[in-house]
């Protein structure tokens, strides 16, 4: 996981593109309400900030802009300490940002849609071309 997620915070970004992301579900940190929607192929994850209103930092840009790539990340789940579970890859597909009630703040929320076999995702594009 380290070498994939090199920093601590939640986005790995690098010149502004996306690299991987971690997630705890807000269990071990609740300032990111991380959750599942309505099926295990989707995952409302909460954007780029710990405190006050989330704004478009490098982070958050780097989240938008996967939206515009199209590309998968790597999405790492944090179960403790120097554990890890790595949870597949996951593409950007939207961002809003709405008031967190619970957090009284400003969040950048995101859509991320579960690929199923990144692979095929490589081949597909090869062949469109």
């Amino acid at each position: 996981m380290s070498r994939t997620h090199p920093v601590r915070n939640g986005v790995y970004q690098r010149s502004g593109r996306l690299v991987s992301l971690l997630t705890d579900f807000g269990r071990i940190n609740p300032c990111y309400p991380d959750h599942l929607g309505e099926t295990e192929d989707t995952l409302y994850y909460t954007g780029n900030g710990r405190r006050g209103d989330q704004y478009l930092n490098p982070g958050n840009r780097a989240l938008l802009a996967a939206i515009e790539s199209g590309h998968s990340v790597p999405l790492f789940n944090k179960l403790a300490v120097g554990r890890w579970q790595h949870m597949g890859f996951w593409r950007v597909t939207s961002g809003r940002q709405l008031f967190d009630e619970r957090e009284n703040r400003m969040l950048w929320q995101f859509t991320l849609k579960r690929v199923r076999s990144p692979k095929s995702e490589v081949r597909t594009r090869r062949t469109n071309r």
